[in-house]
């Protein structure tokens, strides 16, 4: 029995336009959070990624695969890739809507193994809106930009209020947030935390 693919995305949509303060095309994102274990620089075992603003409303992201991230001996855990692949769909949404927006759903498809010592070079693009859903896919290619694909995702994303997160956070880690928003008043409220 073959399975046939469910088209993407699976309703109606408007294209996503970004908004007018949005990155352009070349610029280099800053991490959302310091403790953020996609972004972040203050975990170890993070995943330390940084991504910029490709054309066409993309984001490129690069994740490298340390022994740390390992689940089988010598390959990424899949888990860790499907974290990749959240991480930079999640910057896409965040840096080109400046809305924010949580994780609703994501798919992953491993296409080919992905090596510790490897570079997973991730494209992530915005696919449509339809009201408060917003639909988004990446695709992971091993090594290179022009690599074989190893990994493809995608997610559905949910707009919420700013209120979502300082409701379900944990108080101490916003208390961090507002303070280094603080020392940095260029970076604007109106994105993921």
């Amino acid at each position: 029995m073959s399975r046939t693919a469910q088209p993407w995305p699976p309703v109606p949509t408007e294209p996503a336009i970004a908004h007018p303060k949005a990155p352009a095309a070349g610029e280099k994102l800053p991490m959302h959070y310091a403790e953020c274990f996609g972004c972040g620089e203050d975990l170890d075992g993070g995943l330390h990624m940084r991504s910029t603003v490709g054309e066409s409303q993309t984001v490129r992201a690069q994740f490298t695969v340390t022994e740390a991230h390992q689940g089988a001996p010598g390959l990424a855990h899949g888990g860790l890739l499907a974290c990749a692949f959240d991480e930079a769909l999640g910057s896409l949404v965040g840096n080109m809507l400046r809305r924010p927006a949580v994780t609703g759903r994501l798919e992953t498809d491993f296409r080919r193994p992905v090596p510790v010592g490897s570079t997973l070079f991730i494209t992530a693009r915005l696919d449509g809106i339809a009201g408060r859903k917003i639909y988004v896919s990446a695709d992971g290619r091993l090594d290179a930009e022009d690599g074989p694909i190893a990994v493809q995702a995608r997610s559905l994303f949910v707009l919420v209020d700013f209120e979502h997160f300082t409701t379900h956070g944990h108080p101490e880690a916003m208390e961090k947030l507002i303070e280094a928003r603080r020392k940095k008043p260029d970076r604007d409220w109106d994105i993921n935390p």
